[in-house]
C-alpha cells in the first residue's frame, strides 16, 4: 500500500505530536511518546499486536482437539493428513463499540484478504494488546483493506458510526494449517494467543442421520399418543385406559431401542 503523505499534517493519536512520515511509510513510531501508529490514507490509528502464547507444537494440539470435537466428522483428528503449516501476524481492524446501555464490545474486521472470514470472531481483550514492534515486520502481513472499507462493513451490519469510540490496527498471531481429508484440501487457523481454531469450510458432521433418528422417534411417539384416543372412541373410558396401558408398555420397549439407534449413529457419523 502506498501513501503520499509529506504534504499532510498528521498528529500522533496518543500525544498529538506532529508526525513526518517518509513517502510510502505506513508503520511509524511517534518520536515524542514512542506510540506505534499506522497511517491509512492520511488517518493515524494506534498499531498493536497480540503476543503469542502457543508454539507450533501446542497449536497442533489445539487443532487436534478441535478435530476431535463435536463439530467435525468422527475421527477427523486421526484420518486427516496435515499438508503444511505456516505462522504470521495477520492484520485486523479493531473497533471498540459503546452500546446504548453503556456496555462495550470489540468488533474485528480482516485488514487483508483471507479465505477464513471467521477470523473476525477472534477474542481480542484490550488488556492483552502490546505496542507493535518493527522487529515483527518480517513475519507480519501488511494491511491491504483500507480502514474506510472496514467501516463500511460495519455500516452494512447496521452498526452506527457514532457508537465506535476507538479504532486501531492489530496484528494477531496465526498458525495456518493445511490438511486433507478424503482427498479434499482444507485450511484451519489457530490463533496463537488463546488457541482458538477458526475455519469456514471443514468436514462437518452429517445432519441427515440425526434428523432421521429424531423424525423416527417423533413418528413412533405420535402414533402411540393416538392409542388412548382410539380406545376412548371405541370403548369409552375403559378403552382410553387400555390405550394408555398399551401406549406406556410400547413406549418402555421403544425407548431403549431408539436410544441404542441414536448411540449407534453418533458412533458412526
Amino acid at each position: 500500500m502506498e501513501t503520499n503523505l509529506p504534504q499532510t499534517t498528521l498528529s500522533c493519536t496518543q500525544c498529538g505530536g506532529e508526525l513526518h512520515p517518509d513517502e510510502g511509510q505506513i508503520f511509524l513510531t511517534c518520536p515524542y511518546c514512542s506510540a506505534a501508529v499506522y497511517l491509512d490514507k492520511a488517518r493515524v490509528v494506534f498499531h498493536w499486536y497480540l503476543a503469542p502464547t502457543l508454539d507450533e507444537t501446542k497449536a497442533r494440539g489445539a487443532l487436534s482437539r478441535w478435530m476431535a470435537g463435536n463439530q467435525t466428522v468422527k475421527d477427523l483428528d486421526q484420518k486427516a493428513r496435515l499438508a503444511g503449516s505456516s505462522f504470521e501476524y495477520f492484520p485486523v481492524w479493531y473497533f471498540k463499540r459503546r452500546l446504548p446501555g453503556g456496555k462495550e464490545e470489540i468488533l474485528l474486521e480482516p485488514a487483508a484478504a483471507t479465505s477464513v472470514s471467521e477470523i473476525r470472531h477472534v477474542r481480542l481483550p484490550g488488556g492483552d494488546l502490546r505496542k507493535y514492534d518493527s522487529g515483527l515486520d518480517s513475519q507480519s502481513q501488511p494491511p491491504t483493506v483500507p480502514l474506510q472499507a472496514a467501516q463500511s462493513w460495519l455500516a452494512e451490519r447496521q452498526i452506527p458510526k457514532e457508537e465506535i469510540i476507538e479504532q486501531a490496527l492489530v496484528h494477531i498471531p496465526l498458525f495456518s494449517f493445511k490438511y486433507t481429508y478424503q482427498n479434499s484440501p482444507y485450511t484451519a487457523l489457530v490463533e496463537a494467543a488463546t488457541g482458538g481454531v477458526f475455519a469456514n469450510i471443514f468436514p462437518a458432521k452429517a445432519e441427515a442421520p440425526y434428523q432421521l433418528v429424531g423424525g423416527l422417534a417423533a413418528i413412533i411417539f405420535l402414533c402411540l399418543a393416538t392409542f388412548p384416543i382410539i380406545g376412548a372412541i371405541v370403548d369409552g373410558e375403559s378403552g382410553a385406559g387400555i390405550g394408555l396401558l398399551v401406549c406406556g408398555g410400547i413406549s418402555v420397549l421403544a425407548f431403549p431401542l431408539l436410544f441404542a439407534l441414536a448411540a449407534w449413529v453418533a458412533a458412526k457419523v
